[in-house]
């Protein structure tokens, strides 16, 4: 007879927004690839309406990310506002309204698309409610464009409904909701990396420290907004504005490389938890050179190699290193990361990245590639899993 967790487990797990949102995307993360890699590949058969490369990009940008902003919000919040977090029946509630989605996406040949969507569109205008509430509460208007954000990627996925309703398949919205996740990734990294690197530099390797938030950084998002948005609107239109678009950017790519080097990324190296904000932030910059050189030459390889940088590479090694680093300090834990993290968390996300970059650019090994890339994520987040939920059940 199966056990249920005891009543002290399960006040913690109800605690904090990390403690079921994080371990739940990790989930969500290596299933969905471990689902859609072989599906894509012919070998097996998802219950979903969804065409297989919609429902890879479903439940990635609204199924895996939001949960991560979700764990990553729901903690960070308190500690701007000074308020209470979201815990007990009303965590659980949202936590089930997420979970809710990716089984109704999933089992949509079963639900119908209509009620499928319908459950899957509730989460992030929810999470958005309960965001907002808590910033307006305490009057914390710097934070108000998080919102915002959080705002634009549930249009985007009122949009995505829309065009595979209409079209069969998805025209713009994959592109506005990653576009809405750079931002967002974008905004979290220009404080958290100053602030993290800065911290332990003091500690541990004494000498220049990083800049904090600037008019530069502000240059830098305006920039990479405007990128955007001529990404998501003329990324197939007339030649003369993709090369304009193209060269925004390539301009937007050179302005993050200088913004992250002015946060002293070669100073960090010997604390990988500290180090992967730096690599997975890397990402980002690559994704606007590929993407930008995609849209200049007109070449469909480096334009999937650009979003598979932001993708696998920006999302996924930034979610992983703010996952660890998050969990370990709500926890107790020392800063540091331990070998385990490094070399079965870090190690196999910043791979899969790499080899994914590679299969788009060389298409031709994708059937011995793709598989490898794929395992190496699903470790990657089957790892952290394994780790820090022991530590996420702990009391901390």
């Amino acid at each position: 007879m199966t056990r249920l967790p005891s009543p002290s487990i399960t006040k913690r797990l109800l605690s904090g927004g990390f403690r079921l949102f994080f371990p739940g995307s990790a989930l969500i993360a290596a299933l969905s690839i471990a689902i859609w890699v072989p599906w894509f590949l012919g070998f097996m058969h998802v219950p979903t309406l969804l065409p297989p490369l919609a429902w890879h990009q479903h439940e990635l940008l609204f199924g895996f990310v939001p949960a991560v902003i979700a764990g990553f919000l729901l903690t960070a919040v308190p500690n701007w506002t000074g308020r209470p977090g979201l815990k007990g029946l009303p965590l659980l509630a949202l936590f089930l309204l997420w979970m809710a989605g990716r089984l109704a996406i999933s089992l949509s040949e079963w639900t119908g698309l209509p009620a499928a969507t319908l459950a899957a569109l509730a989460f992030l205008p929810v999470l958005a409610i309960v965001v907002m509430k808590e910033l307006l509460a305490a009057s914390n208007r710097r934070n108000y464009k998080i919102v915002a954000v959080l705002a634009l990627l549930s249009a985007a996925q009122i949009l995505f409904h829309y065009e595979i309703d209409r079209y069969g398949r998805v025209e713009m919205a994959d592109r506005l909701a990653l576009s809405a996740i750079l931002i967002l990734i974008a905004l979290v990294a220009g404080r958290i990396i100053p602030a993290f690197t800065g911290n332990w530099l003091k500690a541990n390797n004494p000498g220049r420290l990083p800049e904090n938030f600037s008019r530069f950084d502000l240059v830098v998002m305006i920039l990479s907004g405007l990128a955007l948005a001529l990404w998501v609107t003329v990324a197939g239109g007339v030649e003369t504005l993709r090369s304009a678009a193209g060269a925004l950017m390539i301009l937007a790519a050179l302005a993050h490389l200088i913004r992250q080097a002015r946060w002293c990324p070669e100073r960090t190296l010997r604390e990988p938890l500290v180090t992967i904000l730096h690599v997975g932030y890397l990402f980002i910059p690559v994704g606007f050179l590929l993407t930008g050189l995609s849209m200049v030459l007109d070449h469909s390889g480096l334009a999937s190699a650009g979003i598979h940088a932001w993708t696998t590479g920006g999302i996924g090694v930034v979610t992983l290193a703010v996952m660890t680093r998050a969990t370990r300090g709500h926890t107790g834990q020392a800063l540091t990361s331990p070998r385990s993290t490094t070399w079965l968390v870090y190690a196999p996300i910043v791979l899969s990245a790499v080899l994914r970059i590679f299969v788009a650019l060389s298409p031709q090994h994708t059937m011995l590639l793709l598989p490898i890339a794929a395992l190496a994520w699903i470790v990657a987040f089957l790892s952290y899993i394994a780790f820090y939920m022991p530590l996420i059940a702990r009391k901390g």
